[in-house]
């Protein structure tokens, strides 16, 4: 067995040996893997009472080179056969469709291989539900439905296929469920710490205006809605800036590929908004703890001519948040496009596009 597979855990007493190695693209996918591997054992106990011994280990690699490639592609790049284990489930992060149907699975019984897309599956609940999808999977591939979740299989309608069995997302929402699935593997919460440089210059730019009096009386006076249209026209400013500085906007080079550069653009614009207004809300807590740190009420009350409350350090600390939002959209470019990239999306996300822009260059 590899070096880098883990041995999980097996259950069940002597009897027939079955063995499934989960492979899976960095990143999110690997932590599922290693989750569903862990409890994978327990759940396959045949509840006929045949008895098994589940083993399930873990290997960490990218195989899928596009999400467009075929299945049969898939299993001849990953080649299941030369495994020593009896099951390959392959975990990837990468959307899988037909036409517009977005794809959870596709399983191999002959190949006794399985290709799962996380993004299909979903934003929420990720865990629970890849879990059910490699149990489905294993169950197919065995031929034995004793073994499918409840429900699974009437959940994940299915189709036949060259090679096997194609399983979708369920009806309902599909597209927006995918994604949100591709929102998440992007992990837009990382942007805050990912873009340090934006940070620290929208922080410096919110300090500044801080100590200026003016901002204190536009603060005062502007109002709810002035206050309001002031805050989305910096996040998405800064949105714009990260766009179009570091090149994040897909543009499709023919007809077919304009489906999928919508998806993905749209996928990119959602990852920064949520990106974006979490940073705008970690300025917001910095700044405020730094104005009623720094500035004594008796000072803001004379320049402002009324009594100061804790509402007055608040609503200027609005003001200064989008004041430092746009500061730090300027100061994402100093940020290089590589910085961007990492922050902004995941890892198998940042290879597409790296080898999309390859091949641009050299095609």
């Amino acid at each position: 067995m590899k070096a880098n597979e883990q041995l999980q855990g097996q259950s069940g007493a002597a009897g027939e040996r079955v063995s499934v190695l989960l492979i899976a693209d960095p990143g999110e996918p690997a932590a599922l893997a290693q989750s569903v591997a862990e409890r994978l054992p327990e759940r396959l106990r045949s509840p006929d009472g045949l008895e098994r011994r589940w083993t399930t280990c873990v290997r960490r690699k990218p195989y899928l080179p596009d999400e467009q490639a075929d299945f049969a592609d898939v299993i001849d790049t990953v080649d299941p056969s030369a495994e020593e284990e009896d099951i390959v489930v392959y975990l990837t992060d990468l959307p899988r469709r037909e036409d517009t149907l977005p794809v959870v699975a596709e399983v191999s019984a002959d190949h006794k291989f399985a290709l799962i897309s996380v993004a299909g599956v979903g934003g929420v609940h990720i865990e629970r539900r890849v879990r059910s999808v490699t149990e489905l999977a294993i169950a197919r591939i065995l031929d034995e439905p004793e073994l499918t979740p409840p429900g699974a299989a009437r959940r994940f309608p299915s189709a036949q296929i060259g090679d096997g069995i194609r399983y979708f997302a369920p009806p309902g929402l599909r597209r927006l469920r995918l994604l949100s699935g591709m929102v998440r593997a992007n992990r837009p919460w990382r942007l805050v710490t990912g873009l340090s440089k934006v940070l620290v210059g929208a922080f410096a730019t919110g300090a500044i205006a801080l100590a200026t009096n003016t901002i204190w009386l536009f603060a005062d006076t502007m109002g709810p809605w002035r206050m309001s249209a002031a805050t989305v026209l910096s996040i998405v400013a800064m949105i714009l800036w990260l766009i179009l500085d570091h090149e994040l906007w897909e543009r499709p080079k023919s007809p077919e590929e304009r489906d999928r550069s919508v998806l993905y653009n749209t996928a990119t614009v959602v990852t920064l908004v949520i990106g974006v207004v979490v940073l705008h809300v970690a300025l917001f807590c910095l700044l405020l703890f730094t104005a009623t740190l720094t500035l004594p009420p008796e000072l803001l009350s004379r320049i402002l001519g009324h009594g100061v409350s804790f509402t007055d350090y608040l609503t200027l600390t609005w003001l200064l948040a989008s004041i430092a939002t746009i500061g730090g959209a300027l100061g994402s470019g100093l940020e290089d496009d590589a910085a961007v990239r990492e922050a902004a999306y995941g890892v198998r996300q940042r290879q597409r596009i790296e080898e999309t822009r390859q091949s641009n260059e050299t095609g």
